[in-house]
């Protein structure tokens, strides 16, 4: 569990799952996904985050608002789960529910996690991704001082194969030593 002055990151509970689904659920949140998840995905999706967070103690957690314990979406670290020219790695992702949209939550939970992975998971270097077109998201990676090459960007699955989708990739390093 991970906190920040108006949010805690903290692993997933079953009164989790409806705004969970409404969240995977909702087209404008999913824009920039192939498409929005049935119930039934979204539970799954769910189940998988919680099992990665129990096995590797970090994940995508659950993003509490501190003020009155509503669940805005989730932010968090995980083992990027397809090969590419950047793996093995770890991405720092996010996806808020519509309603906590542009507050800083992203932004303010994300560096949380970048802290966390730099400091206690000792990680190198973290990554995120995003379609080119996601401008907001694009705009949290820019805010967090993460850095974008062109010649990152890749497919997935690769060009050709069906359902590839292109991808812009930021880069972030742990911050250097101060004085």
């Amino acid at each position: 569990m991970l906190t920040t002055p108006r949010l805690t990151l903290r692993q997933w509970s079953g009164g989790d799952r409806e705004l969970f689904a409404e969240m995977n659920g909702d087209p404008e949140v999913m824009a920039h996904y192939p498409r929005t998840l049935t119930r039934a995905e979204s539970d799954q999706l769910l189940n998988r985050i919680a099992a990665s967070i129990d096995q590797h103690g970090f994940g995508l957690w659950a993003a509490e608002r501190r003020s009155d314990g509503e669940m805005l979406g989730f932010v968090g670290l995980q083992h990027v789960p397809f090969e590419a020219h950047y793996t093995p790695a770890i991405e720092l992702g996010w996806r808020l529910r519509r309603a906590a949209w542009g507050r800083g939550y992203a932004t303010e939970a994300a560096r949380a996690c970048a802290g966390f992975a730099f400091g206690e998971l000792g990680v190198r270097e973290l990554f995120a991704m995003a379609r080119p077109g996601n401008e907001p998201s694009r705009r949290v990676m820019d805010r967090l001082g993460m850095h974008h090459n062109p010649a990152d960007n890749f497919c997935y699955p690769p060009a050709g194969q069906a359902g590839s989708l292109a991808y812009v990739l930021y880069r972030l390093a742990p911050p250097g030593p101060s004085g």
